[in-house]
């Protein structure tokens, strides 16, 4: 009873976050909006303001003129007083006087213009990274519903049945924590640090050129092409770590060849794979698992055992899927508990929804033997 409430507690509190992150996004979107169309009546308030400043600097230029001609009129009527009545002389004086007051008017309101052309182009800079952030936003809080609607509303339905939910729950949050944690300092000290080298690196070269030193500026051009290949090796690790697309395209023995071979180029151990039985896709929520429970075995081979030798073997028939990794490494008490052995006990775990079974084999000095058995019906590929 009192589980069925928490169920009950913690779909209302997603229902409850759902509701609040979809408000956001529609107010971000209200806000990106409003901010396009004001960005759309500046730009041609804008160009309206540069006619009228175009028209004032002609019209300016024109009556400067005007100006220069009436002051040598004025010039001329003053040294000779008495040839000109005096009709003549104050229509002169009046004239000037006119034209150098609305000289004076154009002239304010051709810089009146300029600061609000100015203005505006301030004004759509500031409104454009308005827009642009209001859309990076949508982005990720569409990130988040996905997160909340799918991946968050799975995590619930696989601990529904758990004894100890919350206890779980906590151990999900820390997984992702350091899960969030690894790939930040894999992609720190990895893609990060490799850009910043590459941006200095750049620097020399656009330096080498300008000292005309080609030579040197296509050595630098040669190391900067093995960086950005090793950067984008880097990246493509850390993607294929978080889910490799071949599981999707190709299906599990595929994409377990692939990353066997993978971890085997670049590590000191040796992988050997075999696979026996049926080659054919599976479920995929099956597939998924068994990748995982592979990668997590063999990651464990490789940080905690100092193993040389790792062998996996995965066996699909159509009632059951078997996989055994062995490795030749020191080993472990398993009898000894350890803390925060959260990589064995979340193996476990997946492998109990699968209602399956694993067992550890594990003596010092005589390396680990993981197996893993799991029931399996066909009939679910259509599920």
């Amino acid at each position: 009873m009192a589980q069925k409430l928490n169920e009950k507690a913690l779909d209302y509190i997603i229902d409850e976050m759902i509701e609040v992150v979809e408000n956001s996004k529609d107010e971000i979107f209200h806000i990106s909006e409003e901010a396009r169309k004001e960005h759309e009546q500046l730009v041609q308030e804008l160009q309206e303001t540069k006619v009228q400043v175009l028209r004032h600097i002609e019209n300016g230029e024109q009556l400067e003129q005007k100006v220069r001609y009436s002051r040598q009129r004025l010039a001329e009527v003053s040294r000779y007083f008495d040839r000109y009545k005096e009709d003549e002389i104050r229509d002169v004086y009046e004239n000037t006087h006119e034209m150098q007051t609305k000289l004076a008017m154009l002239q304010q309101e051709e810089k009146s213009l300029r600061e609000k052309r100015d203005y505006l182009e301030r004004r759509l800079i500031t409104l454009s990274q308005t827009i642009e952030r209001a859309e990076g936003l949508a982005g990720k809080i569409a990130v988040i519903l996905n997160y909340l609607h799918d991946d968050f509303r799975q995590v619930n339905e696989i601990i529904a049945d758990a004894k100890e939910k919350q206890e779980f729950g906590l151990k999900i949050i820390e997984a992702q924590e350091e899960e969030r944690r690894k790939i930040s300092r894999e992609i720190h000290d990895g893609p990060a640090q490799m850009l910043a080298n590459i941006l200095l690196r750049s620097e020399l070269i656009d330096r080498s050129f300008r000292e005309k030193d080609i030579e040197q500026a296509l050595l630098e051009i040669r190391d900067i092409r093995k960086m950005i290949r090793s950067s984008l090796y880097e990246v493509r690790r850390i993607i294929y770590d978080l889910r490799p697309m071949a599981l999707d395209d190709l299906g599990l023995v595929p994409t377990i060849k692939r990353y066997v071979a993978t971890i085997s180029d670049y590590s000191d151990t040796t992988l050997e794979f075999t696979s026996i039985g049926e080659d054919k896709r599976v479920n995929q929520n099956y597939e998924i698992a068994f990748f995982r429970l592979i990668q997590e075995s063999i990651q464990n081979a490789l940080k905690h055992a100092n193993a040389s030798l790792i062998k996996v073997k995965l066996e699909i028939r159509c009632d059951y899927i078997t996989v055994v990794v062995r490795d030749n490494g020191k080993g472990f008490d398993p009898a000894e508990k350890k803390d925060k052995s959260f990589g064995l006990i979340g193996m476990r775990e997946r492998v109990e929804l699968l209602e399956g079974e694993m067992s550890i084999d594990s003596r010092l000095n005589k390396g680990t033997t993981i197996m893993i058995r799991v029931p399996y019906n066909a009939k679910l590929e259509n599920a």
